[in-house]
């Protein structure tokens, strides 16, 4: 047996999608727009995307919450798999990516689960705390500005419950992690932000190699 997963060619993956994906119409419509867009690299892969949904509808959760929105890709998946009685708070700065989602929201029939905050996600984080959140939120999506990870990754932790779970995307950043001559601000504080997390003894972590690298940390009791 090999000591390490699995890498995937294309036939590999596109034969993992056809026996695993069920993608909804709307979800399909709304990747394929994106995969248009001049930053369709910010969206989540299809897969990873039925994950989170798997992992929201395993715990149970009611109240959650988005880090980066994009198109609203993830927040879909989200939404459509919690409860009619679910809700994502999605943080975004971005009216013009967001008008997307919106959009594709709508069509699902979810959007009355989605309370959009267009703000500094820091801000929408903070004046979560000061409203009284700490630990009501059961999971939490962190994919955003890499330099504020760290920062995303502590007032999350304070806003989940004991028993709550954060998935944080792209946190193998293409390989460049491994790039000793890849310097740049992004990639180093990636690096950081595992490295903290791999030595914080708040979370149970685990990193699974989805996509561009999935770390989920689930706070402990």
């Amino acid at each position: 047996m090999s000591e390490k997963s699995l890498g995937l060619s294309k036939a590999l993956h596109d034969y993992l999608l056809s026996v695993s994906l069920r993608e909804s119409a709307v979800l399909a419509r709304l990747r394929q727009e994106t995969a248009n867009h001049p930053l369709a690299m910010m969206q989540i892969t299809p897969d990873q995307g039925q994950f989170l949904a798997f992992l929201v509808q395993l715990m149970g959760a009611t109240q959650t919450l988005e880090i980066g929105v994009f198109t609203g890709y993830s927040t879909l998946c989200v939404a459509q798999a919690l409860p009619a009685t679910g809700k994502v708070i999605a943080c975004d700065v971005s009216e013009e990516f967001t008008t997307i989602a919106r959009r594709y929201w709508q069509a699902a029939g979810v959007a009355d689960k989605i309370d959009l905050r267009l703000a500094p996600a820091l801000e929408t984080l903070d004046s979560l705390l000061a409203a009284g959140r700490t630990d009501t939120f059961d999971f939490a999506f962190i994919d955003a500005d890499k330099g504020n990870y760290a920062n995303y990754y502590e007032k999350a932790l304070q806003l989940l419950r004991p028993g709550g779970l954060i998935a944080v995307d792209n946190v193998l950043w293409s390989g460049r992690v491994l790039d000793r001559t890849s310097q740049d601000a992004d990639t180093q504080a990636i690096r950081s932000f595992n490295e903290k997390l791999h030595n914080d003894q708040r979370i149970v972590l685990s990193l699974v190699p989805i996509s561009d690298g999935l770390t989920l940390a689930l706070k402990k009791a």
